[in-house]
């Protein structure tokens, strides 16, 4: 799954055209490394955001396209 769509399936950025800006602005990290919106996320990747002066790292526990509100916080867990 494309990391802008993981992004706004989970919830950890709530409208996926943020996401992509995200990206593109360079403040996504996938394991270390800057990520573009296209990239491939799989389970295991460890994901990282710069908002602002904080930043928030998540690791992917699970892939789906499509999840109910309640039960997008089980696509990742925060480190």
């Amino acid at each position: 799954m494309r990391l802008d769509k993981f992004l706004k399936v989970s919830r950890l950025i709530k409208r996926r055209t943020v996401a992509n800006e995200a990206c593109d602005a360079g403040r996504v990290l996938v394991n270390d490394k800057p990520a573009k919106a296209s990239l491939n996320v799989k389970t295991g990747d460890i994901i990282e955001i710069q908002f602002g002066a904080r930043a928030v790292r998540a690791e992917v526990l699970d892939v789906q396209e499509t999840v109910k509100k309640d039960d997008a916080k089980e696509l990742f867990r925060y480190l």
